[in-house]
């Protein structure tokens, strides 16, 4: 599924999320909701608290899955499956574990996209092949 197809469908089922952005864990947008300048902001603002909640657990051994910051009018939630995230923006009291679901199924789905496929070969064949000689 590309980003923007996983997006458009995120956005259609989850009437919580006001704004979107994949990224990877360099900060680079991959696909968002919003224009480039703010799904800039969004990825940078959230890969930093991801960093600092990583940094601040005791147990440094396993990636950050998950994270909700509450603010009075509105959320911030980043969800992490290797090296691709997803932050969402909602208004104030979401109900959370429907926006983590969503935003888990919205990344499950991005990371079963297909492998490119390899073109077939055609098989070539002599006179003497089809003689056979």
């Amino acid at each position: 599924m590309a980003t923007a197809q996983a997006l458009a469908d995120l956005t259609e089922i989850s009437t919580q999320v006001e704004a979107a952005v994949v990224f990877d864990r360099e900060g680079t947008v991959l696909g968002s909701t919003v224009d480039d300048e703010r799904a800039g902001r969004l990825a940078e603002t959230a890969l930093e608290l991801v960093r600092a909640a990583e940094e601040a657990r005791p147990d440094a051994t396993q990636d950050l899955v998950q994270l909700d910051v509450m603010l009075p009018d509105g959320s911030v939630f980043v969800a992490a499956d290797g090296d691709r995230l997803i932050a969402a923006t909602t208004k104030a009291e979401p109900t959370v574990g429907l926006v983590f679901y969503d935003l888990k199924s919205c990344l499950r789905g991005l990371a079963e996209e297909p492998a490119a496929k390899p073109k077939p070969r055609r098989r070539t064949t002599s006179k003497k092949d089809d003689e056979g000689t």
